[in-house]
């Protein structure tokens, strides 16, 4: 597939849905413990490689680039209404440079077996995703941060495992979002 299809639109229009959505539910999530090593927004959060990962296969790495950065603007302005500014903040922060880092890892790999891109673009993106929102949003409060880090890492790497499944399931459909005569 040619890397530089032209994009129209209206096929931004639900990847930035999901990719919002699913970034502020998680910003809300995350502010709550399961115990002392997890949070509900580790649960929610690897949904955005998902979406991040069928755009790039569908559309390329210039088009998930631009859906990445219209769902975070969108995210963060309405994180800051429902977290606090520190969340939001390091929500931010993470999930633009994890975002970024996914594209590439993803666009080097898009050639091979298909999982190998969306599971290793999203394993080498939840590592600094998850250090860069534990440490920005929770260094130096009362939480144990680490801990959560870790938790949270490793339901990120397990949910990039689950989350080939609907990966699989929707690469024949990823036809509808390529304009006509690509």
């Amino acid at each position: 597939m040619n890397n530089t299809v032209s994009v129209q639109r209206g096929q931004f229009f639900w990847p930035v849905i999901a990719m919002a959505f699913v970034v502020v539910l998680s910003n809300w999530a995350v502010q709550y413990p399961i115990n002392d090593w997890l949070t509900w927004g580790a649960f929610t959060y690897p949904v955005v490689f998902l979406v991040t990962d069928l755009t790039n296969r569908a559309l390329g790495p210039v088009a998930a680039r631009r859906v990445a950065v219209v769902g975070f603007a969108v995210a963060v302005v309405a994180s800051l209404a429902l977290a606090p500014w520190r969340i939001a903040l390091a929500s931010g922060v993470a999930f633009i440079v994890a975002q970024w880092l996914d594209i590439s890892a993803f666009n080097r790999l898009r050639q091979q077996s298909w999982w190998q891109a969306p599971l290793i673009g999203s394993v080498i993106a939840s590592v600094l995703d998850t250090a860069l929102f534990f440490f920005i949003a929770f260094a130096g409060s009362d939480m144990n941060w680490l801990m959560l880090a870790a938790g949270d890492l490793a339901v990120k790497w397990a949910m990039a495992l689950l989350l080939l499944a609907p990966y699989r399931a929707l690469l024949p459909h990823l036809g509808v979002w390529r304009p006509a005569g690509t």
